[in-house]
């Protein structure tokens, strides 16, 4: 039997404290409602990481993404203002800009050939002759609210949402004394798609550490578990460990694994894993019910041809990583569609994060939905 979303959101208590507290239920992995619910009140309604500056340093530079079923275009303007839209064209709604990045004066849509401008502007029409009534001036491209902090581009379809900064609350202060944007430049991306939904890498990504010591050997060789530490914020969380390594530590993590692991969550999908000279991001889309993507941007302090090797293994010591979190993210999302299971308790040592993932998702679902009942 089908059950309402609003009485699947009611089968979690988000007023437990965390010695009380048990997780999100396994519907909430698996039904359609409530991945319509998340796309409404929390992908289009947080700000969220289209796309990195760099990519935009350039007047005329842009890049194209999808956020929450919307198809969007960012650029630099002639003006050098940077800008966010729908791509998606005001005659018959076809995708404006079709490539995933570059740089244009124009952009002409392939269907009918309008053109708009860098910035937004229309500027010019086929065959438009004797149409009246016809405002050129309000029929550019929606504008999206756009911002950026540190490498990375923010949009919200939001238009009334907070600003950024608001958004963001501790991160700026948390993430300054890494210096990102002077000690580090971008260096590859790798793109990996799960069969599971997307909470399922955030959960796992929220743990604490606890499943280190048994799915990642490499990693736990340089990880000093019993110093761990989580500290949650307003939409955030911060997981932290000195690294040490010795005789028994993998060499190859070892050497690109140094200093302290820096592992910042921000709400509801961005994560950032920095090291000594060494950083990635993981921005995890949801793809379907059962299914995501997660783009691994790397940084390194030195992106020189000299440094090229060693930054290739760094990147695939990332990667096995990734490959032992791909199968027990697949597996749990097997396991939650069990009869066999519904929730489970947290860790008051370790899942203080997934506790406040969990608090944030309800919270922001059910006030969407109440605000949905109301506007019915």
């Amino acid at each position: 039997m089908e059950r309402s979303v609003a009485s699947l959101l009611k089968l979690y208590n988000p007023s437990d404290p965390l010695e009380k507290a048990w997780t999100i239920p396994s519907p909430w992995y698996f039904d359609a409602g409530i991945a319509r619910l998340e796309q409404e009140s929390v992908f289009a309604n947080t700000w969220q990481v289209a796309g990195r500056v760099d990519q935009l340093q350039n007047k005329g530079d842009f890049f194209t993404a999808d956020l929450a079923g919307e198809p969007i275009v960012v650029a630099r303007g002639d003006d050098g203002v940077l800008r966010a839209f729908y791509n998606v064209c005001r005659h018959h709604a076809a995708a404006v800009v079709t490539e995933a990045q570059g740089c244009a004066k124009n952009f002409r849509c392939p269907y009918h050939g309008w053109t708009y401008g860098n910035d937004g502007a229309l500027k010019g029409m086929v065959e438009f002759e004797g149409v009246c009534d016809f405002d050129r001036a309000k029929n550019g491209l929606v504008p999206i609210a756009v911002d950026t902090w540190e490498n990375f581009v923010f949009v919200n379809l939001n238009g009334k949402a907070r600003s950024l900064r608001e958004f963001l609350g501790k991160v700026p202060e948390l993430v300054a004394p890494l210096q990102l944007t002077g000690k580090l430049k971008f260096f590859d991306r790798r793109v990996y798609t799960l069969q599971c939904n997307w909470k399922v890498y955030v959960d796992n990504y929220l743990d604490g550490g606890y499943h280190v010591p048994h799915a990642h050997k490499g990693l736990s060789s340089v990880i000093e578990y019993t110093s761990y530490t989580i500290e949650n914020f307003e939409r955030s969380c911060l997981q932290s460990s000195p690294l040490s390594s010795g005789s028994k530590s993998k060499k190859d993590v070892a050497a690109t694994r140094q200093g302290r692991a820096f592992y910042l969550w921000i709400y509801p999908n961005f994560m950032l894993n920095a090291y000594e000279g060494v950083m990635d991001t993981n921005l995890v889309i949801p793809l379907a019910v059962d299914k995501c993507a997660v783009v691994f941007d790397y940084y390194f302090s030195d992106v020189s041809a000299k440094a090229a090797r060693k930054n290739a293994a760094s990147v695939k010591v990332s990667e096995k990583v990734q490959e032992e979190d791909e199968a027990i993210c697949d597996s749990v999302q097997r396991g939650l569609g069990s009869r066999a299971y519904v929730a489970g308790r947290l860790s008051v040592r370790r899942e203080a994060g997934e506790h406040l993932f969990h608090r944030l998702l309800h919270a922001d679902m059910t006030s969407a939905l109440g605000h949905s009942a109301s506007a019915g």
